[in-house]
């Protein structure tokens, strides 16, 4: 008799909706992992449909053709191999009982047919999660037989809710327990994850609790791509009963790994184990990187424009992008004004060389001139201002949009979090585009990436004058951001308070702020909410990110 069960994580990176392609890349796997010798393989939480599908969910034919192509996935598979496969399935009883039409599940396919489902339990709907607008919860603890071994299925948050780990319980029931304590050998989670800084310390510290605390051996498999403001990082990973981890596949990108469950011992043994990120630095630009080139790929873009100003903001998406993208598919734009130092366009043309992009100077001082001979009799008496500052911007914003629309690039967006927070960004301006690479990463983190870079690369990438000048926006003569606002440190400190952390004015002041600062900057996040509404989708890589998950009124006060 065979002592080990041969298990395969398939760490895929769907595109949402592209069911025949989804089913593509799982056969794909499942024919390697049949060639090692894979006895059941794991895929992703709806990995035939990409997840979050969010609204196609509300599409009956989408629904329908989702079953047509698992039955025909069944069909292809190679005949030895069992595979968990996410979709979602019709809940027959809603028209009788009430409840939502369709459960998030996955399906046991086994020689050629779909066996089982197993319907997701616990259904999130904090951040960018809103399962119960679709979804059913399941009811039953879910496990089946494979080779006289018990396996028990969760699917992503049914891992979620250990109240001795978080101190708290976020639902009525802990699905892990209910396997625990219905004898199985061996638990799976099968999820979609979206990536946070610090987020798998989390994943791995919860699942080795869990592991110990049930006396469990538990494979998670995760997602992995980039879809719309979200970004999957995989990093699927495997711990035996004393919640070591055995195996761990690759971050930011698709993965096949092999593990054994030792039957005798009843315990999975060590593997491949990925070692993680040596920084968050790192980690985030893997991510940021991901991104950008799921985001443009999936679209059906191939190349991306930018504005080059010079500044650290844009330097540090221009290095994303050329890394994403390769440097041949990266134009940047210099657009200097008037007002623009001459540092600035030494500094954007020498980053372009050192990124190997193609770049282009268009002056802009003859346009603000038109703009200004067709205003001035209305703002006749009046001073010149944040109106005529910003017409700079929109016309850089026309620019760069009238090259994406021209030539069929992507054109992406430079602001950061600080600025998209307190709303130092202009509309129809330098927040135009499709999609804004760091608008989740606050100002004093695009310093620290570009530092990183720098030494990660061993060479200047990104210019050292752009790292030790003033920020500035230079709208204006000898203008530097902290004329407008606080000094990044101290911005970014408080924004981190207020917006991570849920924390008070009172409760920021007592941390040592300002309170006249702290009041202004709360008002500046409160106002500047219309700005954000019309922003493009920006990446998100903290937990609490000006995205799907971000749900404030525009119409507000604010203290």
């Amino acid at each position: 008799m065979k002592t080990n069960f041969t298990i395969g994580i398939a760490q895929l990176n769907p595109i949402i909706g592209d069911l025949p392609g989804n089913a593509q890349k799982i056969l794909e796997l499942a024919q390697k992992a049949a060639f090692k010798n894979v006895r059941l393989l794991l895929t992703p939480e709806l990995s035939i449909c990409g997840y979050p599908p969010r609204d196609l969910l509300l599409n009956p034919s989408f629904v329908e053709a989702m079953d047509t192509t698992l039955q025909k996935l069944a069909q292809d598979l190679p005949p030895n191999l069992t595979v968990l496969v996410g979709t979602v399935v019709k809940n027959s009883q809603a028209h009788i009982h009430g409840g939502k039409t369709l459960f998030n599940s996955m399906a046991l396919l086994q020689a050629g047919q779909i066996k089982q489902y197993f319907h997701k339990r616990l259904l999130p709907t904090y951040d960018v999660f809103d399962e119960k607008r679709y979804f059913e919860p399941g009811l039953q603890a879910n496990y089946f037989t494979l080779d006289d071994i018990k396996i028990g299925v969760t699917i992503c948050e049914d891992l979620w809710n250990d109240d001795d780990f978080w101190g708290k319980r976020s639902y009525a029931m802990n699905p892990i327990a209910d396997l625990a304590n219905i004898g199985v050998d061996l638990i799976v989670n099968l999820s979609a994850s979206p990536y946070t800084v610090g987020k798998q310390q989390v994943r791995e510290a919860m699942l080795k609790h869990s592991a110990v605390n049930f006396d469990q051996p538990i494979i998670y498999t995760n997602q992995v791509g980039g879809n719309d403001d979200l970004i999957f990082d995989g990093r699927s990973f495997a711990l035996n009963r004393g919640g070591e981890i055995v195996s761990r596949a690759k971050g930011f990108e698709t993965d096949l790994v092999v593990i054994e469950f030792d039957k005798k011992q009843q315990d999975l043994q060590l593997n491949s184990v990925t070692t993680p990120a040596e920084s968050e630095d790192e980690e985030i630009w893997q991510a940021l990187v991901l991104g950008v080139g799921d985001y443009a790929s999936k679209c059906r873009f191939s190349q991306v424009v930018l504005g080059l100003s010079g500044g650290v903001d844009s330097a540090l998406v221009a290095a994303i992008a050329t890394a994403a993208l390769g440097k041949e598919n990266v134009f940047g734009v210099l657009m200097p004004s008037p007002y623009s130092s001459q540092h600035s366009i030494t500094d954007a043309l020498k980053l372009g060389d050192n990124l190997g992009i193609k770049t282009q100077i268009l002056p802009i001082g003859e346009l603000m001139q038109g703009f200004d001979n067709t205003l001035v009799e209305l703002f006749a008496g009046t001073e010149f201002g944040i109106a005529e500052e910003n017409i700079q911007s929109r016309i850089r914003g026309t620019l760069l949009m009238a090259i994406a629309n021209k030539f069929g690039h992507l054109l992406l967006s430079t602001g950061n979090k600080s600025e998209m927070a307190v709303g130092y960004c202009t509309l129809y301006g330098d927040m135009n585009g499709g999609l804004a690479v760091i608008a989740d990463v606050p100002k004093t983190r695009v310093y620290s990436l570009c530092h990183w870079l720098n030494s990660h690369s061993n060479r200047e990438i990104i210019p050292q004058n752009i790292l030790t000048k003033p920020p500035s926006a230079e709208l204006k003569p000898g203008q530097v951001d902290q004329d407008s606002l606080p000094a990044y440190e101290v911005l970014d400190d408080i924004l981190q308070r207020l917006i991570q952390n849920h924390q008070s004015a009172a409760d920021i002041v007592a941390a040592g702020h300002d309170s006249a600062i702290v009041n202004r900057v709360i008002q500046m996040v409160s106002r500047a909410e219309f700005k954000r509404r019309q922003a493009p989708p920006g990446l998100k890589i903290t937990d609490r990110a000006f995205g799907t998950g971000w749900r404030m009124p525009i119409a507000s006060k604010i203290g």
